[in-house]
């Protein structure tokens, strides 16, 4: 039997590589005869560049940015292809990522994109063709305001303290932002996201994803309403687009995925950025189609597989992929929040947990590596005949 083990990372515990290792050894513990292929996964989040950097032949170039509260951190830029037609990609959560954090300094009311503008900035001085920036896993809900900070849009007093200080931002706070538009005009700027949220309202960035960055309700509600204000700066700032179809006004807030990453999918709009599938540029990428061709089973998996997974993360375009395929496919997760009648749609054949009570949750965080593969030991007795 020939199984193809793709999970994306196991937040906060595994990245995609260390999970697809501890599947992969689980599973050959019960079936050892089984061959194996591991394919770590991203949707633009965290691991998305050591992901392609992996599958794609290119240069990986270093570098040290500001972290969301300004320390400096390490991160990288991948580029692919030869010059003049060369691709920057750049992992955003490198710079904005919540892991970032300690648990008593999550608070996206104070966090800056003000590294991932760093980040853009040195993509730009290499004159590449194309950006491919992945979102994804951010600790920020600045709508993207500290990146154009960094880039010359506006002064970092007003842009880059975090989404709370944007309620108070003058009129002209974006007064070069069209000039940082024109030094991006010549670039296919590409936004990969998992998300398709808008920037406001009930499924905007604050009240969706501020919780899970430590917002409480009130400040959740700040950080809407700084984001209402920020619009409003960019209608007085830059000329409304037209849908070049209708030419009809385009609400870039309301654009799907201008919510990702706490709005940074916003601002990469207001810069002319293109939104795509962020798993499905990494499954192109990495060869996915071709890889599982002729393979019998694919397992998946990521740390809380919930509501939010059914819409554009790892596990539901790896299931949808496969089902294409004709295969069938399971995912194996830290946590299974959404039943089978919400999973058979995208063609998933079970959802298997490594913990499904709070002892079990607190044992896993203890040894995420030792639970993981002895759920994938017992889902090996499930599916392989060679055990």
């Amino acid at each position: 039997m020939h199984v193809v083990i793709a999970p994306d990372c196991f937040t906060g515990t595994l990245t995609a590589t260390q999970a697809a290792e501890a599947m992969a050894a689980g599973w050959h513990d019960t079936a050892p005869l089984d061959a194996l292929t591991l394919l770590p996964l991203s949707d633009g989040g965290p691991g998305f560049l050591d992901v392609l950097t992996r599958a794609l032949e290119g240069d990986t170039v270093a570098l040290t940015v500001s972290d969301p509260l300004g320390r400096e951190v390490p991160a990288a830029i991948l580029f692919v292809g030869a010059q003049g037609e060369r691709t920057a990609y750049i992992e955003s959560a490198q710079a904005a990522g919540l892991h970032l954090l300690g648990a008593d300094e999550r608070n996206p009311a104070f966090t800056s994109t003000w590294g991932v503008g760093e980040l853009l900035r040195a993509a730009l001085a290499e004159k590449p063709k194309r950006i491919v920036v992945g979102l994804g896993g951010s600790g920020t809900n600045d709508g993207g305001a500290g990146l154009l900070a960094a880039l010359g849009a506006g002064p970092p007093e007003h842009l880059a303290r975090g989404g709370r200080a944007l309620a108070s931002a003058p009129d002209d706070a974006l007064s070069e932002l069209l000039a940082v538009r024109e030094e991006l005009a010549g670039v296919d700027l590409v936004i990969a996201t998992d998300v398709e949220n808008p920037l406001l309202g009930f499924k905007g960035a604050s009240a969706v994803f501020g919780p899970q960055k430590g917002a409480t309700p009130e400040v959740a509600q700040e950080l809407e309403s700084a984001l209402g204000r920020f619009t409003e700066i960019v209608a007085r700032t830059l000329p409304e687009p037209l849908d070049l179809l209708t030419g009809a006004p385009r609400r870039l807030d309301r654009e799907p995925g201008a919510g990702a990453a706490g709005g940074l999918g916003y601002a990469l709009y207001l810069l002319g950025g293109r939104r795509v599938s962020g798993v499905e540029l990494v499954l192109d990428a990495v060869g996915f189609r071709d890889v599982v061709r002729g393979c019998d089973l694919v397992v998946t998996g990521e740390g809380k597989f919930d509501w939010q997974s059914l819409q554009g993360k790892v596990a539901s375009g790896v299931a949808v992929a496969a089902l294409e395929a004709g295969l069938p496919s399971v995912v194996l997760a830290g946590q299974v929040m959404v039943g089978r009648r919400e999973t058979m749609g995208l063609g998933i054949s079970g959802t298997y947990a490594v913990a499904e009570t709070a002892e079990q949750v607190d044992a896993a965080m203890l040894d995420p590596v030792g639970t993981l593969r002895s759920r994938a030991a017992r889902v090996a007795r499930t599916w392989s005949p060679a055990r």
